[in-house]
């Protein structure tokens, strides 16, 4: 009897698990016919029993898996442009609640080449037996979805090769893997427990394959024979020997009390005495794990967390151990256990003569007897300075009396009978130190044949102590390099192992994030893969993340691959052709099929985009050709008018000699030379010119001579000057022949100049709200006075304002807010800790990347993990449960450390402001700041 479980290959998700639900029904369907189902497959009572349990457990778990309420996930930006994939980059994975460490473990896996062909050529099986069907339900009967977690699997590796967005959504496959942790959706998973899941997962799937097309032989497991191994245990149980051979899968390592990857190995191979492995009759217990048989992908779990039975709770270990992008495995293989063993007693006899040689050394360098010691060294020379000052004859404190005069002693000791009598003091003529007394101690009394005998001696001592500190430091320098290149020659560097991948966490043992720094073979450098963001990195910043010992973050396994094993990283090629496929060309038809589909409903969000967009500029274009009420005229006169009507008074002689024409353009040469010299100056933060005058910003910006010559003449042309109608008309002709040319640029410059007063206005209403302790309202403006000015800087060095200035102030900004939200929280009262969290929420933690993205401002970096580092120290404290909760719902997004912005408020509205009030209220702002911020935070 066989069961029949078609699904069409080529649909989408929701296809496949609507296939899975009319499986369900089907099963529903073969329950209620049990018994006859039951005689036809000769099952007795105890089989149809087991069977019916398991069919409606599997009923009961797919309907309690369609009423799940999904967690908080990360927004998406309503602009699909910036969700949009760049070039080849690639394609990340959205966090959809707490879910950094599946993106973590997914990205690491699918950038294997070798799993990623397994997974994406991965057929279920289309016939399924009662009897397999029932073999799988009694091995899975609370976790038997993994047939459709495979498909989701299959689906989202498609995405990862084919999409066009930036990043795609694992939210189907995540949800049918978390139904095995058995926890609620705001729990962080731990990555070991994870990869675990999903290797057991992908095993039991490729085995219903393996089962289904096996003839006669038994089956292979692909997922077997990449990521599993074997040693052999090598031991002495209460004195009786024994061998066994073991499978491992994940190897883990103790990182507590190590400082290397090779130290962990040596520690986890070798286990009690070792001695008792090569004496007979000893009562002594130990054992040794050799590896017989190496896999592909060896992955190493680094044991990070450790139980505190103090405290009653898991802690993290943060201690530094370094590992090496090439990991040499000789010397823990089985063929190759007598040279190691002799390498590892040498290795042992230079560590103890170490350890003799360090004794030593350090007695040099620790001398004396008392609290305080100092090397011998400078004991000596100091000795030596002492013997070598010159002798006198009287104790200081008496020569210093005797150098007192009655005058100065009255300074210290005043008779009672003379109170009313004022004391002159003259620090600088009485105090003075006699000439004759030395500055240091000096010997009393010392001949010139002890003074020589007592040099010699000291010289000696010192050449000689100097001797043989120097032959110690070389010894031991010699010793850690003969141990360092103990495992160096060729015949154990045959093994090597390449780091592939590395998985992060930052944060304390119960909350915190996970990334991923994965190689990139063909391009030859690492790439950072968290969550959405997928970005270049270096082995430095690998190092700094993982190592540990740095902040909170430390690798927490590490995923090395055979070097000489090239088709786990190799390109796939086409048979025929001999050329390499890439992108959708390596996807089987129905996964190309899918995410064509899938790439075709983006395309549509870019077109209905772009259809909103050109809308609203219709619309912006029909409301500007609205006539407006003309302006009131101004009260005061702009900066520009009064230079103009100052220039234009000046060129009177020539305007009454020669005409207006004349007299016109010898006042616009004159304005023009005024604008110049304010522009060679270097005024003051508060008295910006560039605020005053257009021109002054494009003259010192190096705008082209006709952009400047084009706005001079405008200005007086405007129509409130007389004369100035008459002077447009002739500029009209003048400029005809130019004209497109010149409005296009003109057009730009104003445009940048408009954005440079957006930011000043940013920056000032910013600072003013700072100065009014109201913070809320000022990290707003602030924030966008800082990216403005990014933009403007990023022209010119002369385009915007003082980057260290704004970046001080939001800096301040922000940490001023977490400490008032951090207060609120620790009120404890319900309504202030929501209060204090809607802070972080929708303020800090929207800011963080913003902060993050420029590596280069440190003090950026160290305000971040000031403000992390001032809500993890909550982990370690007693609290309510309901404030637990919520902080190990937050933690995971304040320690996330992607710098992809996620979602921003609008631009604040600006007032509108004349040249002259914005003048005034910049300047009263920046007089009443210090020139530079301060050093400190």
């Amino acid at each position: 009897v066989t069961l029949e479980l078609r699904g069409d290959n080529s649909s989408c998700c929701s296809d496949c698990l609507d296939a899975y639900d009319a499986a369900c029904e089907i099963l529903c369907l073969v329950l209620e016919r049990s018994l006859a189902f039951c005689l036809r497959v000769g099952l007795d009572g105890w089989g149809q029993w087991l069977l019916c349990q398991v069919l409606e457990a599997s009923i009961a778990e797919n309907k309690a898996s369609l009423k799940r309420t999904h967690p908080e996930v990360w927004s998406d930006s309503p602009n699909p442009y910036d969700r949009k994939r760049q070039d080849n980059c690639p394609v990340g994975l959205k966090n959809v609640g707490n879910t950094c460490w599946f993106s973590a473990v997914i990205q690491s896996l699918f950038n294997l080449l070798e799993f990623r062909r397994l997974v994406l050529n991965f057929n279920p099986p289309a016939n399924i037996s009662v009897t397999t069907l029932l073999n799988i339900f009694i091995l899975h009967i609370q976790e038997h979805r993994n047939l459709p977690f495979m498909r989701e699997l299959r689906y989202l590796f498609a995405l990862l090769v084919g999409s066009k967005r930036k990043y795609v959504d694992p939210s189907r496959a995540v949800e049918i893997l978390k139904d095995a942790f058995k926890s609620n959706d705001s729990q962080q998973q731990d990555v070991s427990e994870f990869t675990h899941k999903l290797l057991d997962w992908l095993e039991d799937a490729f085995q219903i394959k393996a089962e289904e097309e096996r003839d006669g032989e038994k089956p292979k497991n692909p997922m077997v024979e990449l990521f599993y191994g074997r040693f052999l245990a090598v031991g002495v149980l209460e004195g009786k020997k024994f061998e066994n051979t073991e499978m491992f899968g994940q190897y883990p390592l103790q990182v507590n009390g190590f400082k290397d990857l090779h130290e962990c190995l040596e520690a986890a191979m070798i286990e009690g005495e070792i001695e008792s492995l090569h004496s007979e009759n000893s009562a002594k217990s130990g054992q040794e794990h050799w590896f017989t048989e190496l896999p592909p992908v060896l992955t190493f779990e680094l044991s990070r967390f450790e139980f505190n039975q103090a405290l009653g709770r898991p802690e993290k270990i943060h201690n530094k151990l370094e590992f090496p992008p090439i990991l040499y495995l000789d010397r823990y293989m089985h063929k190759n256990r007598e040279i190691t063993r002799i390498k590892r007693d040498e290795i042992k006899r230079l560590k103890e003569y170490l350890t003799v040689l360090q004794q030593r050394l350090e007695r040099y360098l620790s001398y004396g007897s008392g609290p305080k010691r100092f090397p011998l060294v400078d004991v000596l020379q100091y000795a030596l300075e002492f013997a070598s000052s010159k002798p006198v004859c009287t104790s200081p404190v008496d020569d210093l009396g005797a150098s007192a005069t009655p005058q100065s002693c009255a300074q210290f000791w005043v008779p009672h009978c003379k109170k009313n009598r004022s004391v002159i003091h003259k620090p600088f003529t009485q105090s003075r130190i006699p000439p004759d007394l030395p500055m240091h101690p000096a010997p009393r009394h010392i001949t010139e044949e002890e003074l020589s005998v007592l040099e010699g001696c000291l010289h000696r001592w010192r050449t000689e102590v100097e001797n043989d500190t120097r032959d110690l430091q070389e010894s031991i320098s010699r010793i850690h390099r003969t141990i360092e290149l103990m495992y160096s020659d060729k015949t154990m560097v045959q093994v090597p192992y390449r780091l592939h991948a590395v998985l992060v966490h930052e944060g304390q043992a119960n909350a915190g994030h996970y990334w991923a720094y994965i190689y990139d073979h063909h391009q030859n450098r690492w790439m950072k893969y968290n969550d959405i963001s997928v970005t270049k990195s270096t082995w430095e910043e690998l190092e700094r993340d993982s190592f540990g010992g740095y902040r909170n973050a430390s690798a927490y396994c590490l995923m090395y691959i055979n070097d000489k094993e090239q088709y786990l990283i190799q390109e796939e090629f086409n048979k025929e052709t001999g050329q390499m496929l890439v992108g959708m060309d390596t996807l089987p038809s129905d996964l190309r099929d899918y995410v064509k589909e899938d790439n075709k409903r983006f395309e549509k969000e870019l077109e209905e985009w772009d259809a909103e967009l050109a809308q609203k500029a219709q619309q912006e274009k029909l409301l500007s050709q609205i006539p407006r009420a003309p302006a009131p005229s101004p009260v005061m006169l702009t900066p520009n008018m009064q230079g103009i009507i100052m220039a234009i008074g000046k060129a009177r002689n020539v305007y009454d000699r020669c005409g207006p024409e004349a007299g016109f353009f010898k006042a616009i040469k004159l304005e023009y030379t005024r604008l110049l010299k304010l522009a060679q100056e270097d005024p003051p933060p508060e008295c910006d010119y560039r605020l005053r005058h257009a021109i002054v910003y494009f003259i010192q910006n190096q705008a082209p001579k006709k952009i400047i010559e084009r706005t001079l003449l405008e200005q007086f042309g405007d129509h409130n000057l007389k004369g100035g109608l008459c002077l447009k008309k002739k500029l009209y002709f003048i400029f005809m022949d130019e004209v497109l040319f010149t409005l296009f640029y003109l057009q730009r410059w104003h445009q940048d100049y408009r954005h440079f007063r957006e930011t000043t206005m940013f920056l000032m209403v910013g600072l003013e709200f700072f100065q009014k302790k109201s913070y809320m309202e000022a990290l707003l403006y602030l924030i966008y006075a800082y990216q403005n000015n990014k933009e403007l800087l990023s022209k010119g060095p002369y385009r915007g304002h003082d980057e260290e200035l704004i970046s001080h102030y939001r800096r301040e900004c922000l940490l001023k807010l977490n400490e008032h939200a951090a207060a609120l929280f620790e009120s404890g009262d319900d309504q202030e800790v929501n209060n204090g969290l809607i802070i972080m929420n929708e303020l800090i933690v929207p800011c963080l990347p913003l902060l993050l993205v420029d590596e280069m401002e440190e003090k950026d970096i160290v305000a971040v993990e000031d403000m992390r580092n001032r809500w993890c120290s909550y982990l370690g404290q007693e609290m309510e449960p309901n404030l637990q909760e919520k902080l190990t719902d937050f933690l995971p997004k304040l320690l996330d450390c992607s710098t992809e912005i996620k979602g921003f408020n609008d631009p604040p509205k600006l007032p509108s402001y004349s040249t002259h009030e914005l003048c005034e209220r910049y300047a009263r702002i920046m007089l009443s700041l210090s020139r530079t911020p301060a050093d400190g935070r």
